[in-house]
């Protein structure tokens, strides 16, 4: 179903050229099924990096919404402000083998947030899953 949507459906809608682009959602979903987050985050932040100032007001939650709309689209099961006991985390992304924990710190470190994942044990509800979790 994805790889119609991405390979047929698309283009027919969107007016979409053969030019490789760096932010191909294919490589989005790629990175994030083969657990490259590194290659990922960086994909990521050179992506928001190129969103234009005045379109965000709400920035952290601008970037929630659009985590969770195309992590949505392309079928990958995805809650925001997913409750526990010790808090709230932004984003929870579940594949069939990974589980990302992601915490949006936009005036913060990413240590920060890895820091408040910790602390908050976050990735707690998820420690009997036999996923690799993120």
């Amino acid at each position: 179903m994805e790889e119609g949507f991405v390979r047929f459906l698309l283009p027919f809608y969107a007016n979409v050229n053969k030019v490789e682009s760096p932010f191909e959602i294919q490589k989005f979903v790629r990175e994030v099924r083969f657990g490259d987050y590194d290659s990922f985050f960086r994909r990521l932040q050179s992506f928001f990096a190129d969103t234009t100032y005045e379109v965000i007001r709400e920035q952290e939650l601008h970037y929630e919404n659009v985590f969770f709309i195309v992590f949505k689209l392309v079928g990958f099961y995805t809650q925001v402000e997913y409750h526990t006991s010790k808090g709230r985390i932004d984003l929870v992304l579940q594949t069939d083998k990974l589980i990302y924990v992601m915490e949006f710190k936009l005036d913060g470190t990413a240590e920060e947030a890895l820091q408040q994942i910790h602390d908050k044990h976050y990735a707690l509800p998820f420690a009997s899953d036999g996923r690799k979790l993120f």
